[in-house]
């Protein structure tokens, strides 16, 4: 009886406090929001033929005033923390405005920006100027040979210089993120790990989602989160700090406080049960789960005149059918019939 008295008081609380709650009781705290699904580079693991992509029209992504009422509605709800990605959220001009809108909305504990650093360099002052929390870089090469053949473009110097003007502009937490594919980048694993230490700042290993709209994917790419943490302490000595309630990545850190890394698993082992994020497209479609495949229309309440009251209602019922997660999927690649390239979902 007494956990069942207990069970029932959370509920009761997740329903005094307006918290977004799905049927597993997994709370919805951080957002993802995309601000266009237009990026200049062309991952392998996120952009299909970049020849033959559709950009969304203008009219059709969220403008952001739009932006900012679902963010201060959501945060009315409980959510805490945004996270701004694309496509490449650099590329949308004015970003710095949206950044300070953000920040001002009560509830609005922390805005963090994803990025393909690209930008990085020439606004890193403006980002910190209006507020910006913290900033990832994806940094996935550091051969300027091989960073071509992943990301599709010579950009490798412009990224690094921009990680390095982002550190002085004091642009803290800084991370940097690392997509492993076998064939690829695993023998530059602890290279990778040394230039993150140089700059005493945290690196995460992130394994090969079926999300790139190529249909490459396979498990033969798939460089597993146990395989590169035996890389990596195989030349380093580091200690397992766990993975916070929420988080998506395992940390560990270096006996000699230079930095940490961590594995972020969603393959080998995900990290559903406690899965406290939700997703907003640049075109205005709330996706609850990265795996999933439904997608939920929240642009044409904000543009057919819905109350606040009705755009949290909608989101509430949303979050409720949030599915389970890749962890109770048979198998991810062949479940899905029309699979969503990472640049079109924000990541």
């Amino acid at each position: 009886m007494s956990n069942i008295g207990n069970t029932f008081k959370q509920l009761i609380a997740i329903v005094r406090e307006n918290l977004l709650s799905d049927r597993m009781g997994r709370i919805a705290r951080k957002v993802r929001i995309s601000l266009t699904d237009r990026c200049n580079f062309a991952c392998l693991f996120c952009m299909p033929n970049k020849r033959e992509v559709k950009w969304l029209p203008k009219e059709e992504i969220l403008t952001f005033e739009e932006i900012t009422r679902v963010a201060a509605i959501l945060a009315s709800e409980g959510v805490e923390k945004v996270r701004l990605t694309g496509g490449e959220p650099l590329m949308r001009r004015g970003v710095e405005q949206l950044i300070q809108r953000l920040k001002s909305i009560k509830g609005i504990k922390e805005v963090d920006m994803t990025t393909n650093g690209w930008y990085l360099a020439s606004m890193a002052d403006r980002l910190k100027e209006a507020g910006l929390d913290g900033v990832t870089v994806s940094l996935h090469s550091l051969n300027k040979e091989r960073f071509v053949q992943i990301s599709g473009i010579d950009a490798l110097d412009r990224v690094v210089k921009g990680i390095d003007t982002a550190l002085e502009a004091g642009i803290k937490p800084l991370k940097v993120n690392t997509v492993a594919i076998k064939g690829y980048n695993q023998d530059e694993i602890v290279d990778l790990v040394n230039f993150a230490r140089e700059r005493a700042i945290s690196i995460r290993f992130i394994e090969f989602m079926p999300l790139d709209g190529l249909g490459t994917w396979s498990t033969g790419k798939l460089l597993s989160g146990a395989e590169i943490l035996k890389i990596v302490c195989s030349h380093f000595e580091i200690q397992p700090l766990g993975r916070d309630k929420g988080a998506t990545a395992s940390v560990w850190k270096f006996k000699d406080g230079r930095g940490e890394v961590g594995f972020i698993t969603p393959m080998t082992e995900p990290f559903c049960d406690d899965c406290d994020r939700i997703r907003l497209t640049s075109d205005g479609k709330i996706l609850t789960c990265l795996f999933d495949t439904n997608y939920y229309d929240l642009k044409q309440l904000l543009r057919k005149g819905a109350s606040d009251e009705e755009i949290a209602r909608f989101i509430h019922d949303v979050v409720y059918r949030k599915p389970p997660g890749v962890a109770y999927m048979p198998w991810v690649k062949q479940s899905w019939e029309k699979p969503r390239a990472m640049h079109a979902i924000g990541g």
